[in-house]
């Protein structure tokens, strides 16, 4: 079963993006090296970035939020004025004396996003640790991708960890170019084009 995520299951989705990317190169690792804190700050960094696309109708969980995308439609903004704003006094509060590096690759992930045609923006893609290896995920990507074949929309995505890059690929994505913070993990983008259903 796959559906949208409601604003009572913000909790349920944020546990379950915390888990996937506890060890995720550049969200877990890179971000948050002291193992201690890793836990709550990212969990709080991932509610910023999922809550906002609850109203789209696209964080796309299943049945018990074992596994979510997070997808944001078509020229859709991803974060009102408010959230920016309260999303920068979250970074500073996270990250301290590295918010400006943080603020830096933020910078990055928007340049690299930008000037694409119109497309299905997939922020987020995880599955619970406790889930892992049981193709979830893959199942819950098959599904959103067959409903954005049926508009004939194109896909966009970064890949923060490289062992997913041939599970986008097995989906049709195909690389675009890569980035990073300074001496830190590689950040892949990633394109699927338009196709009938």
């Amino acid at each position: 079963m796959e559906r949208a995520a409601t604003a009572a299951e913000v909790p349920a989705v944020t546990a379950c993006l915390q888990s996937a990317f506890f060890e995720d190169p550049l969200w877990g690792e890179w971000a948050f090296p002291d193992t201690a804190v890793r836990a709550e700050r990212l969990a709080r960094l991932m509610r910023a970035w999922a809550e906002p696309a609850i109203p789209h109708g696209w964080v796309r969980i299943s049945e018990h939020a074992e596994t979510v995308a997070v997808w944001f439609p078509p020229s859709v903004q991803e974060m009102s004025d408010a959230q920016e704003h309260a999303f920068e006094q979250l970074v500073q509060e996270l990250f301290g004396a590295r918010a400006a590096e943080m603020q830096a690759l933020l910078e990055s992930f928007e340049r690299n996003h930008a000037g694409h045609p119109p497309h299905y923006y997939l922020s987020m893609w995880a599955t619970h640790r406790d889930h892992a290896g049981k193709r979830l995920g893959t199942a819950l990507l098959e599904r959103n991708l067959a409903q954005i074949d049926a508009e004939r929309m194109p896909a966009y995505l970064e890949s923060t960890n490289p062992a997913n890059i041939p599970r986008y690929e097995a989906l049709g994505f195909r690389q675009r170019s890569q980035f990073g913070p300074q001496g830190g993990p590689v950040v892949t983008t990633m394109w699927r084009d338009a196709r009938a259903a």
